[in-house]
């Protein structure tokens, strides 16, 4: 029996190995698949773990690497075996998150796919930097939506104070129009509104230009050693195994570029040290200078009163 559990360890771990080679990442998947379904239910605690590691690595290799549908559909069916097999809680939650993405993103290919073939305006590319692009417009961060949307809101108010009962008519659509709008966006409008003048502004995302010259590097064995046994990704929370790739911010912390961006999005910061990165958001980027002035001359202050202190004593 033991020897049974130590060769099935062997395959796993080999297994794993040859996910990262794209000609043979399907039939390892189903390889794993054919041993989970087997193997799993009469296998001992520490392989099951090992059966959750290398299906947990499948959905990294898939995040980080590939795109294909093909390579998606064979980790899906193998998230959906896997999940039904655990019993560990935290294992189970982790692999229907794995599946809702993994099915996300099918839909999302899905979709393109369609797009391509028809005419509807919704789906086209838009104008950037003076560029068409192919895909479409990203949805805007929510805090841009609350700028426009007051900034909108603001305008209409200035322009029906000034204008007289005659032009008033003509815009009361528009005005109407607004209004609901801004009704059903109340759940964006009303931070807004309540949000502490004196408190610092919410950074906006990255500049894309950044982002993009980003550093990206490959993970040796050799840089695995020095970042220990245990080095994880500290967004996706995944281990980090030699041939993955990893974006390196100016602070020197790396993640996997699929974990990265979206985070830059939402927060603009490292995950670890809170390393900022610059914007393209002309007020918030004067804001952190006129900052970064003020906290001088608050420590230059402090220093003059500690010297004054030392006269004295």
């Amino acid at each position: 029996m033991a020897s049974s559990e130590e060769g099935l360890r062997q395959q796993l771990e080999e297994l794993q190995k040859q996910l990262g080679k794209k000609q043979r990442f399907e039939d390892s998947v189903s390889i794993i698949s054919s041993l989970l379904r087997d193997r799993f239910p009469s296998a001992s605690p520490p392989l099951r773990n090992l059966f959750y590691t290398v299906v947990c690595r499948v959905a990294t290799i898939l995040k980080t690497r590939y795109t294909a549908p093909g390579f998606w559909l064979a980790g899906l069916r193998l998230f959906e075996l896997a999940e039904s097999l655990v019993s560990e809680p935290s294992q189970k939650q982790h692999l229907k998150v794995c599946i809702a993405q993994t099915k996300e993103h099918l839909y999302e290919v899905e979709n393109l796919t369609v797009d391509s073939h028809t005419n509807n305006p919704t789906n086209r590319g838009y104008l950037f930097e003076g560029h068409l692009t192919v895909d479409p417009e990203p949805p805007q961060p929510q805090w841009l939506q609350q700028s426009n949307l007051m900034h909108a809101v603001a305008s209409l108010v200035n322009a029906e104070s000034s204008r007289g009962s005659a032009e008033s008519d003509n815009t009361s659509e528009t005005a109407a129009s607004l209004l609901q709008d801004f009704m059903n966006n109340l759940d964006i409008v009303i931070p807004e509104l309540l949000e502490d003048n004196a408190a610092p502004p919410r950074a906006p995302p990255a500049s894309k230009a950044v982002v993009a010259k980003l550093p990206v590097i490959i993970l040796t064995n050799e840089i695995l050693s020095k970042l220990g046994h245990d080095a994880e990704c500290a967004i996706c929370k995944e281990n980090l195994v030699s041939g993955d790739k990893m974006q390196e911010l100016p602070c020197k912390h790396t993640f996997h570029p699929p974990c990265l961006k979206p985070w830059l999005d939402e927060h603009n910061s490292c995950p670890i040290c809170r390393h900022e990165l610059q914007t393209d958001d002309h007020a918030y980027e004067n804001w952190k200078e006129r900052e970064k002035e003020a906290e001088e001359e608050r420590k230059g202050a402090a220093n003059a009163v500690r010297g004054g202190e030392y006269m004295y004593v």
